[in-house]
């Protein structure tokens, strides 16, 4: 993985900028080529997701770090869509109840994945437990072509760069998780954490963190999408 790492330290001494201006970088470069990395953060509105127990929100979480890395992809010239850009569902206005809002908000992010079938989709989430004990990010891989060797690298160059002592491997994500299951894209999401591990929850609320990360995560992206595409 010491390419990854290279990238890491590239990406890193790169990021001068405040995140509230990586708009405009991002935006000029989509606007010249088509879409290489669908960016999906996980959740959002009334479906917030996980809840940590001392109430944090999972999708407030998964949407700063979705922003970190579309942020990361424009400074590396890579164009990128993000999913939602704000703490909203997606789903369509004649989806009334919660269930019908999360089947709504599901099938419209397939669709638009399903859209760009050349890009890869990168979902962002975080993880929950009913023991506080774990710990750890864990990437998780689509049945298509080339996903399990994105997953490997970017889990790889998480564990070398931020967590020495995860020793967790991508694994196949569960058929029962819609979005992966019905795409024709190359796909993987990434559990970053446990809000249910009060240490990992503080790291995860924290800015600078949420931007190694994020970095970490594009840096694996960049290493295994060149090597896989």
């Amino acid at each position: 993985m010491a390419a990854g790492i290279l990238v890491l330290g590239a990406v890193l001494g790169g990021l001068a900028w405040r995140w509230e201006g990586r708009a405009s970088t991002a935006a000029a470069i989509r606007d010249a080529s088509g879409v290489r990395w669908i960016i999906d953060a996980g959740h959002g509105g009334e479906d917030g997701g996980a809840v940590s127990p001392g109430g944090v929100v999972e999708s407030r979480i998964n949407l700063e770090i979705a922003r970190r890395v579309d942020g990361i992809f424009g400074f590396c010239g890579e164009p990128a869509l993000m999913l939602r850009t704000e703490d909203i569902s997606l789903h369509d206005p004649e989806a009334v109840s919660l269930r019908e809002k999360k089947a709504s908000d599901l099938h419209n992010r397939a669709g638009t994945a399903s859209s760009y079938p050349e890009a890869t989709l990168l979902s962002v989430h975080q993880n929950m437990f009913q023991q506080s004990r774990y710990r750890g990010t864990q990437v998780f891989y689509a049945p298509t072509q080339g996903s399990q060797e994105l997953a490997q690298v970017i889990q790889g160059v998480v564990r070398e760069s931020l967590q020495p002592d995860n020793s967790r491997e991508s694994k196949p994500i569960p058929d029962t998780v819609y979005l992966m299951n019905h795409i024709p894209n190359r796909a993987v999401l990434v559990e970053c954490g446990f809000l249910s591990n009060p240490g990992e929850e503080g790291l995860l609320q924290d800015p600078n963190y949420q931007t190694k990360l994020a970095a970490a995560i594009a840096a694996g992206c960049l290493v295994g999408g060149s090597a896989s595409s």
